[in-house]
């Protein structure tokens, strides 16, 4: 059975992070998507909140759960007998950032991890959770960008 891990902040999820998600799932028995309670950002949105955003989002991919954790990766996916992470790349910057992850993730974990990168759709090569909270923080419409749940939910949040 091959397992892979599809790990990121989705504060909040966008179309990006969905398009990469059904093709993972479409390419591996199982997907976690693994939400980051990562303790240097301050998100926007709680882990139990962006948790939920997903679940909502994934529900028809019935390979696909959602999951959280805090620490490396690399000790989560050993624990868990995981051995491919899934990465979504929009432009050559992202490359040179995910190839140095990539690289050191195996460097460390001393076991076999690969990871696995997916180009994104074109239409939505420029689109960032960074982006969609900057617009949605002017009250900009981002329905182009994230499902119609997640603009709700974004609209309150900057209320």
């Amino acid at each position: 059975m091959s397992r892979a891990i599809y790990p990121g902040s989705f504060d909040p999820v966008t179309f990006g992070h969905i398009d990469i998600i059904k093709r993972s799932s479409e390419m591996f028995d199982e997907v976690l998507v693994g939400v980051l309670n990562n303790h240097a950002k301050h998100p926007l949105f709680s882990v139990e909140e962006r948790k939920q955003m997903l679940e909502v989002t994934t529900k028809e991919y019935k390979n696909v759960s959602i999951i959280s954790f805090d620490g490396l990766l690399i000790d989560y996916m050993k624990q868990n007998n995981i051995s491919v992470i899934v990465r979504g790349l929009r432009a050559i910057t992202d490359f040179d950032y995910e190839l140095q992850i990539a690289q050191s993730n195996r460097k460390v974990s001393k076991e076999t991890i690969d990871t696995v990168f997916l180009t994104t759709s074109i239409d939505y090569a420029y689109l960032s959770s960074s982006i969609v909270r900057e617009y949605a923080s002017y009250g900009t419409d981002v329905s182009d960008f994230v499902p119609q749940f997640v603009v709700e939910k974004l609209k309150n949040r900057f209320r």
